[in-house]
């Protein structure tokens, strides 16, 4: 079963990143009219019919351009602009509000979306040289950070963070189990995987086990590798697994998790269509662990 997650994807553009540094190449696809623009505020974009707004270069307000790259012949870019448009106006989202109102046929844009809006997270949150407190400026066309002062540079990072579907039970069997937790910062009904970022000197696997155990007490052997998906909110990247329990009894954390819950697939469907839990939206790794563990679509998402 092919999930929104990776058809998102399934089509990345060519970032040219050979390209970065050429100011003159840069100047002429910047005075090409087809060349296709992403206005980001702040950290906002404004969507137009479910799908993000491409402009002309002349029609782009001032700000940090960035260079995305290339598909299929056009150049696309993204000018980071100041944060007072969206604050003035309305229709202006952030990524966790802009992927439920996504229509399907923006997937072909997710992967320039990401790339846009995670550097502007990146520039947002990384203002200062970390050596000697002057202001950083963009170069690389956005790409990279630079200190007038010292001449230090600062590059995006990306966070590891795991994510799994945690499994009890025969394999296949109406008596498996999926585990599923609740976090005290969401609405009532809403369930999702655990997850949790990578710490130093650990492996993936290892990281899995530990944030299972740490979150709802639940000890865990077998660790199989699913998929993965760039998620910039604000810089990480979703390592997706599929994790055996060997304990059952539930402690949750109190902290990050508020409930957690085994499932049998017919639980898990008759709560779903009833409405009591609500699964994560259908591009999300999340809901392609849960629904690759049931074995087909669950109705509801948020």
């Amino acid at each position: 079963m092919i999930h929104a997650y990776e058809q998102m994807a399934a089509d990345p553009h060519d970032r040219q990143g050979v390209r970065r540094r050429d100011e003159a190449w840069l100047a002429e696809r910047w005075e090409d009219p087809a060349t296709r623009v992403l206005v980001v505020s702040g950290t906002r974009v404004r969507p137009v019919a479910g799908r993000p707004a491409w402009v002309a270069p002349g029609e782009a307000p001032e700000g940090v351009r960035v260079l995305l790259g290339e598909r299929a012949g056009t150049t696309y870019a993204a000018v980071v602009a100041p944060s007072q448009q969206a604050r003035d106006e309305e229709g202006w989202l952030a990524l966790r509000d802009l992927l439920p109102v996504l229509s399907d046929e923006a997937s072909d844009d997710a992967p320039m979306l990401f790339h846009a809006l995670g550097l502007a997270e990146w520039m947002a949150s990384t203002r200062f040289c970390p050596r000697c407190g002057a202001g950083l400026e963009p170069v690389a066309a956005g790409h990279e950070l630079q200190c007038p002062r010292c001449g230090r540079r600062q590059f995006p990072r990306t966070d590891p963070a795991v994510i799994m579907t945690v499994t009890s039970g025969e394999p296949g069997s109406a008596d498996e189990r999926c585990l599923l937790g609740h976090q005290s910062v969401w609405p009532e009904g809403r369930y999702s995987t655990l997850a949790g970022f990578c710490e130093p000197g650990e492996t993936l696997e290892d990281a899995v086990r530990r944030e299972v155990a740490e979150e709802v007490g639940i000890t865990v052997d077998e660790v199989t590798y699913v998929g993965n998906q760039p998620w910039p909110l604000p810089a990480s990247l979703m390592l997706g697994f599929v994790a055996r329990a060997t304990s059952t009894e539930i402690v949750v954390d109190a902290d990050e998790i508020e409930d957690a819950r085994w499932f049998t697939r017919e639980e898990l469907r008759t709560e779903a269509e009833a409405g009591r839990v609500v699964l994560p939206g259908p591009i999300s790794i999340s809901r392609a662990l849960i629904e690759g563990w049931y074995g087909g679509p669950l109705p509801g998402s948020w």
